[in-house]
């Protein structure tokens, strides 16, 4: 009786690492991927549900890592400055790495790394509900003629480019209030520290479900849809001059070069067939007004 359990417990395990062993790259100890943002914004939430599909193909744990700071190029340069086995990613949105260097903080291009893309986003302006703004030409009248706090996760980030796109678009002008990511620049406002944040539909879906956001504009000129609340509509009704697209694919990050060929081989495979049908994604993009894209992974080849 013991030796059949015993091998009914060995089939059981070959059977949890049949995924891993399917892939030219088979981990040997735990992934850590490093969030360079802080806990419960846009890369964190979507960085661990993509880790928690990435453990059921690979057999391995997936660690996430916050570490903010300098608008995320900390976390980010100490990816690149890991030990180039394979064990240490980034996650983020890929039009940061064309950024770092543009703003003395990281000497780096987009064409140094690897990209795995899972999700678009797109920023909301929304108020505190406590202010006077029903609708976005209310808010935009009123910045025309005060100074309004908008809160965002800092230069460069996804709502500071939004803000920024509003006032070439408008002419108004803002206080910016920065914080160490999205979800901080959220609760900020929800706590009335500011008056308006211009961060991601994912990290706002729940404050705005729940009452404490009021949403008043899509930056952007298709309206949006947020389960439990209902459509957004987009900036572009209430402007006369043209908005920049202000959408933001978020996924991972690996350096090119010095990495295991086998590691390129694995991700791409699972970005081809796992990642586009994957249900915790699209239920997780549903549910937070983000768009699920079937995305590629962008392999190139280096010498």
């Amino acid at each position: 009786m013991r030796s059949a359990w015993l091998v009914g417990l060995a089939g059981m395990a070959l059977a949890a690492s049949a995924g891993a062993a399917d892939y030219p790259w088979q981990p040997e100890r735990p992934i850590t991927i490093i969030v360079p943002w802080g806990a419960g914004g846009a890369t964190d939430q979507v960085t661990r549900v993509t880790a928690g599909v990435l453990e059921d193909e690979l057999g391995q744990s997936v660690v996430v890592v916050n570490q903010p700071g300098a608008s995320g190029s900390v976390g980010t340069k100490s990816g690149w400055d890991a030990e180039r086995d394979g064990y240490t990613w980034v996650a983020g949105a890929p039009k940061q790495l064309g950024t770092y260097k543009l703003l003395g903080q990281f000497d780096t291009w987009i064409e140094d790394w690897r990209v795995y893309t899972t999700v678009t986003n797109v920023p909301l302006v929304s108020v505190h509900p406590d202010t006077p703004y029903q609708t976005i030409d209310q808010l935009l009248e009123a910045m025309r003629e005060q100074t309004i706090s908008v809160a965002t996760a800092g230069a460069g980030s996804s709502g500071h480019a939004a803000i920024e796109g509003i006032k070439g678009a408008t002419g108004i002008d803002y206080r910016h209030v920065t914080y160490d990511g999205g979800n901080p620049a959220v609760i900020a406002t929800v706590g009335g520290e500011t008056e308006v944040t211009t961060q991601l539909a994912s990290e706002q879906a729940e404050m705005i479900r729940g009452g404490r956001l009021r949403p008043l504009a899509v930056v952007g000129d298709q309206s949006l849809e947020i389960e439990g609340y209902g459509s957004i509509p987009p900036i572009t009704e209430a402007l006369e001059e043209p908005l920049p697209v202000l959408s933001t694919a978020f996924g991972l990050f690996i350096p090119e070069q010095g990495m295991p060929p086998e590691l390129f081989e694995t991700l791409d495979q699972i970005w081809a067939e796992v990642i586009p049908e994957s249900e915790e994604l699209r239920d997780y993009a549903l549910s937070k007004g983000a768009l699920f894209c079937r995305p590629p992974a962008t392999p190139r080849s280096r010498p």
